[in-house]
């Protein structure tokens, strides 16, 4: 399969990934050959990328993140508690967050259960959703990428499990927002930038009087703008006085929040949000949580076309743990010619080869 931006597509391209709501209702099958009609509403839908059938990348084989199941049951209980937390008068959000917090951690266990059981690097961009919310998908979101770094730190069962509920929450405060400063699709003004940032705190109150989970879940939401050197928020606290999981959570929401397609913006590749990150190692960012980020996600996608340093150009087919920086390439195309014969090569054992380019998704479309 080839990653290729839905404003590249082809009527007669086969689909080799479906596409999902946020349900996991599948809206377009794998295997289907799409139509003129289909990707004009794809389009309208701002599906940013699609998975197509490539004869090249036969034998891929790409590991899932999280099941069909756990990732609709994920969806579910963030959409319900968030909307009841937003719906519910200001003395009955206490109450409705403890009825959800059983659930919530039921879907914790759930996600790590799923997490540990798959031992290959984290695949993203394997699957394609469509977002109705980016508040709830992004919550899901940030807490895999968080968990994922607390499983390459090392921690414990129920620090993974206070991180976990962290991540689900961290963004709890926004459904006091007002929708049209959260929703807004141009640049915030002054005024509403305030208000928004105000998230941190909202929900840092809605959950330090919690009795069902632990206070740290509070700071998670409290912390999670906050940066080493003082430059975050709400309080501008540095890097000693910032929480482990704070800073986790940090690393994780930008990285979901640069390759997550807004409305004012397209989305970033991974290896393009990693690169923020890095212009932020050490002042805004924790490095060795980077480092451990790094080493447990894919940064290059599976199906992304990239140009190794001897000019030669190939298909990423295979992962290494721990070095997502040099994945397995098929290579397609040598000295400018395509080869009727792709072959493999394992950036693991050919330390003298590098990736110097890769296509970010315009470049893609300009050039499909």
């Amino acid at each position: 399969m080839r990653l290729l931006p839905t404003k590249s597509m082809k009527p007669g391209m086969v689909l080799a990934r479906s596409i999902y709501n946020d349900s996991g209702r599948v809206l377009l099958s794998e295997g289907i050959s799409v139509t003129s009609r289909m990707i004009t509403r794809l389009q309208q839908l701002n599906v940013t990328y699609v998975y197509i059938e490539d004869a090249r990348t036969s034998g891929m084989e790409v590991p899932t993140f999280i099941s069909d199941k756990t990732r609709k049951e994920a969806v579910k209980t963030i959409t319900d508690t968030f909307k009841s937390v937003e719906h519910e008068k200001e003395l009955s959000k206490w109450f409705v967050m403890d009825k959800s917090s059983k659930n919530i951690k039921s879907l914790i266990q759930n996600l790590l259960s799923d997490m540990k059981s798959n031992d290959e690097v984290s695949a993203l961009l394997t699957d394609v959703y469509v977002h109705d919310n980016y508040v709830f998908t992004h919550s899901l979101n940030v807490t895999l990428y968080s968990l994922s770094i607390g499983l390459k730190l090392g921690l414990s069962q129920k620090d993974l499990e206070t991180l976990g509920l962290g991540g689900i929450l961290h963004d709890i405060g926004k459904m006091l927002i007002p929708n049209e400063i959260l929703f807004k699709p141009g640049k915030l003004t002054s005024d509403e930038f305030a208000e928004m940032k105000r998230h941190a705190t909202y929900g840092y109150d809605i959950l330090r009087n919690m009795q069902t989970i632990p206070l740290m879940v509070a700071h998670c939401a409290f912390q999670h703008h906050e940066r080493l050197n003082g430059s975050g928020y709400p309080r501008g606290i540095k890097s000693d006085d910032i929480h482990l999981f704070g800073k986790i959570l940090a690393v994780a929401d930008v990285f979901d929040a640069v390759t997550s397609h807004r409305i004012y913006r397209s989305a970033m590749l991974p290896h393009e949000g990693l690169e923020i990150l890095y212009a932020g190692s050490g002042t805004l960012y924790e490095p060795e949580i980077i480092e451990a980020f790094r080493k447990s996600v894919a940064i290059y996608p599976y199906g992304l076309m990239v140009t190794l340093n001897d000019g030669r150009k190939g298909l990423v087919v295979g992962q290494n743990k721990d070095l997502t920086e040099r994945p397995v390439i098929r290579v397609v195309e040598e000295e400018g010619e395509e080869l009727e014969t792709p072959y493999d090569i394992n950036l693991k054992d050919h330390l003298n080869l590098a990736i110097v380019d890769c296509d970010s998704l315009e470049k893609i479309a300009a050039v499909s």
